[in-house]
C-alpha cells in the first residue's frame, strides 16, 4: 500500500502535462516495485529453481 507522501513525492516528479492513464500506470508500477521490495526484505521470495518449475505447471 502506498502512503500519501510516497503518491505526493511521485507527483511532484511527473512532467507538466500528463494524462490520468500514464498517472494511473505510474502510480501501479510504484506500488508494485514498494511490493516487491516489501517481499524481498521479508524473504518472501521463491528462487529460480522453484519459479521454474512453477512455470512449467502453468504451460502444460
Amino acid at each position: 500500500m502506498l502512503t500519501k507522501s510516497k503518491i505526493m513525492e511521485a507527483i511532484e516528479n511527473f512532467p507538466e502535462e500528463i494524462s490520468i492513464d500514464d498517472i494511473i500506470d505510474k502510480l501501479i508500477l510504484i506500488e508494485k516495485t514498494e511490493k516487491g521490495i516489501r517481499q524481498s526484505e521479508n524473504e518472501a521470495i521463491i528462487s529460480d529453481a522453484e519459479l521454474e518449475k512453477e512455470m512449467e505447471k502453468w504451460f502444460k
